[in-house]
């Protein structure tokens, strides 16, 4: 026999935290209430998942405010890379990630490797505008311009 639920915590396949779910009772019994992932339907844990619901909403707000400002810095930043090259503008190597943080490290901005969204390293000279994911709701493009050294 199934009974419902409030999910406490976010459980993969089943629910987010505070969605009201029915599972069986030996799936309650023995793993969703042990770990605490789940409880009873009452009124009382209904007030506790809404409280923790809406301060997770208010730390989320605020981390998204601070990724826009991030993206709109990021907006207005232009990175020039000298390289090497031989004849006809050809590159003696690549342009990787790795060296795109650096040259946006020189302007004082920190990114994370994984947030600069390049599917291979560049090997032509020119502009390139490569989008920059800082936050899963917040994306920005940074425009790289690679030069003759």
């Amino acid at each position: 026999m199934a009974k419902e639920v409030l999910l406490m915590t976010d459980v993969p396949g089943l629910g987010q935290e505070g969605d009201v779910v029915r599972v069986a009772d030996g799936y309650l019994r023995n793993f969703l209430m042990p770990k605490k992932l789940a409880a009873p339907l009452t009124d009382a844990t209904k007030r506790q998942v809404e409280k923790k619901r809406q301060t997770r909403d208010q730390k989320l707000a605020a981390e998204r405010s601070q990724m826009t400002e991030l993206a709109q810095k990021i907006e207005q930043l232009s990175v020039t890379i000298a390289v090497k090259t031989g004849e006809e503008g050809k590159l003696f190597g690549s342009v990787t990630v790795q060296d795109i943080l650096a040259a946006v490290e020189q302007q004082g901005l920190k990114l994370d490797r994984h947030q600069v969204q390049l599917d291979e390293p560049l090997r032509k000279l020119g502009k390139f505008d490569l989008p920059v994911k800082v936050h899963p709701e917040v994306q920005a493009t940074l425009k790289v311009w690679i030069v003759e050294e």
